[in-house]
């Protein structure tokens, strides 16, 4: 049985395990939260190296990316790069091709017309195939790095600008303690809503869970949202206020979804590769054979209960 275990530097709350067979092999993927504690957090990857089939970072990113251009955070990046026996992802390597394919989907199956909606991508260099495929398919997108990574109340509307005020800032920001511009353990569960007008402006909103539920408004009426990862007392959030649409883009597994870092991880498993040495090809390839597609959620009716695939 191949082993995916991600660490997380979100709560222990959280945690959780499953086993499942994909593509005629067994898994046993696990999710560990370690409540904010980095030293917890960079001890529990030398702990578990070599004796897992790969290894994911939750509740951070490694990388983020601007068109083909990767900026590492360095404070994540010291803790990785100390693990040589087993693959390390931090979901960068579907946010470019899952995550872009789930637009596409979206779109070409007729489930949402980008045409008509007016999107909000909370973070475009958190979620750069996400950020790629809306400015292709959406023509009002407002991509929300600066109100919602830096604070400035400022819509960026292109994703032109992003790649422009991306390559200013991010170089910078990126050697900064990274809990600076994330939720991490008992945080995620803290919500601050702010620019709310950048909400309620938006039909489709999309990015990241924790950074949805923690800067969105109580009301959220009408809305149709984009994220990963989907946990019941998530859905129940989303439920109550008022979301009618809500449409994950990794599988569901047990009743909830994992991040995309582990289903990075099965990837990386399935391969039997490093990831530095998986072509985006190769990726979409196993993506193919895997079939997976958006799950789609109504909650305008009684159901909480994403449909096992």
């Amino acid at each position: 049985m191949k082993r995916v275990v991600s660490v997380s530097l979100g709560s222990s709350k959280g945690n959780k395990t499953h086993e499942v067979e994909i593509l005629g092999q067994e898994f046993r993927i696990e999710r560990i939260g370690t409540d904010g504690d980095m030293a917890r957090f960079a001890q529990m990857f030398l702990d578990l190296e070599g004796k897992v089939d790969a290894l994911g970072v939750g509740g951070a990113d490694i990388y983020v990316v601007v068109d083909k251009r990767r900026y590492a955070f360095r404070q994540i990046l010291n803790i990785v790069k100390k693990v040589q026996a087993t693959p390390v992802v931090d979901g960068s390597g579907l946010k470019h091709t899952l995550e872009r394919e789930a637009i596409l989907e979206l779109q070409n199956s007729g489930v949402v017309d980008f045409a008509r909606q007016r999107a909000l991508l909370v973070s475009a260099v958190d979620r750069f195939g996400m950020a790629q495929a809306l400015a292709e398919v959406c023509p009002n997108v407002v991509y929300g790095d600066l109100m919602f990574g830096v604070g400035l109340p400022i819509r960026i509307r292109s994703y032109r600008t992003v790649r422009w005020i991306g390559s200013l800032l991010l170089p910078i920001l990126t050697k900064l303690p990274f809990q600076w511009f994330y939720p991490t353990g008992e945080k995620q569960e803290k919500r601050t809503p702010k620019f709310g007008w950048a909400f309620q402006e938006a039909t489709f909103i999309a990015g990241d869970t924790h950074f949805i539920k923690r800067y969105a408004p109580d009301r959220l009426d009408g809305k149709t949202i984009l994220t990963q990862t989907l946990r019941k007392d998530t859905i129940a959030w989303f439920k109550a206020a008022g979301v009618e649409r809500l449409i994950a883009t990794t599988p569901v597994m047990g009743g909830e979804t994992f991040a995309t870092n582990v289903m990075e991880g099965v990837i990386v498993a399935l391969l039997g590769k490093r990831p530095e040495d998986i072509a985006e090809s190769e990726i979409l390839d196993v993506l193919k054979r895997l079939d997976w597609k958006p799950t789609v959620l109504d909650l305008s009716g009684d159901s909480e209960q994403p449909p096992e695939p």
